[in-house]
């Protein structure tokens, strides 16, 4: 094949189509826990996630509902991912090869918010979220009080009592999370997210009709199970209320993921070295919204 630009722009094309085929059909799991926030600037802050909005009796003038200054902020980072081509490969016809690599950079660039989001579960007991606390903690000051979403319980389907002493103490927990006026917050966890060792409990919690002590299963239907398989921890485990319009992790997006090439006969790298780039590249971060959307464990403990 003769290199000039018609056969440069055939080969960006095809390496493109191939990459943005491959991005389509990737399976990624950050959407079922994550908000998508878009993001116009190199850090976004989230005040306000100091408050939880809800009607109220308007009598009089309005309450307005002030932001406590955390300074609970994401800043965007920049992700790439570059593959060489080689000019002898373009002139001997070789470059399927390289299409291998070019699906393998799409299905990872649809993949990358699966990693930051999982980033962020991966440190939900030790990274703070917008009231300055660890974002799984015992003490989140709620008002004058101060509210835990957390426990050390392992998540157990052995017993009927050990699934109400773990699965059932988190959505008893979470039911009773209220505002700064103590009113109820309605919160109701829809989703179980664990890690592969976990699958087989989650499931047997999830969706068995009766628990391996032939007990009936009260949690049955009340929650879905996801597997988080970029999970740190073999025991770690959480219930999320997914169900509201702002979920319990954000996923900040400043730039999706494109397919970029340098494809300049005239570049040091084809000049000096006889090789065109193609990767991908993408900005942004991933954190916490609403503590109150989640509790967790680290399964160290005992039911």
């Amino acid at each position: 094949m003769i290199v000039n630009q018609a056969s440069l722009y055939a080969i960006e094309r095809n390496l493109r189509a191939t990459f943005n085929n491959a991005f389509e059909m990737a399976e990624t799991f950050w959407m079922d826990v994550a908000t998508r926030v878009p993001s116009a600037t190199k850090i976004e802050d989230y005040g306000w996630l100091e408050r939880f909005p809800k009607l109220e009796r308007w009598i009089g003038d309005k309450n307005i509902q002030s932001l406590e200054a955390h300074g609970y902020n994401l800043e965007n980072e920049r992700f790439a991912s570059t593959i060489e081509v080689d000019r002898d490969d373009i002139e001997d016809d070789r470059l399927g090869i390289y299409r291998p690599q070019a699906e393998q950079a799409g299905w990872s660039a649809a993949r990358w918010p699966d990693e930051l989001v999982a980033e962020a579960w991966n440190g939900m007991f030790k990274l703070p979220c917008h009231d300055g606390k660890p974002f799984v903690a015992t003490d989140h000051p709620v008002g004058d009080t101060s509210v835990s979403n957390h426990s050390t319980v392992a998540l157990d389907a052995s017993t009927q009592a050990k699934a109400i002493a773990s699965l059932g103490l988190a959505r008893r927990s979470m039911r009773k999370f209220r505002d700064r006026q103590q009113r109820p917050l309605g919160v109701r966890g829809t989703l179980l997210c664990v890690p592969p060792a976990l699958e087989e409990v989650a499931t047997l919690l999830c969706e068995a009709p009766k628990l391996d002590d032939d007990k009936p299963n009260p949690y049955r239907g009340t929650a879905t199970c996801k597997v988080i398989d970029y999970a740190d921890s073999d025991t770690a485990w959480a219930l999320l209320d997914v169900s509201r319009p702002v979920k319990p992790f954000v996923f900040q997006e400043r730039k999706a993921p494109v397919m970029v090439m340098q494809t300049d006969p005239q570049s040091d790298a084809v000049f000096e070295r006889g090789k065109f780039r193609f990767g991908a590249e993408a900005r942004g971060a991933a954190g916490f919204s609403l503590w109150q959307l989640c509790f967790g464990s680290t399964g160290t403990g005992k039911v």
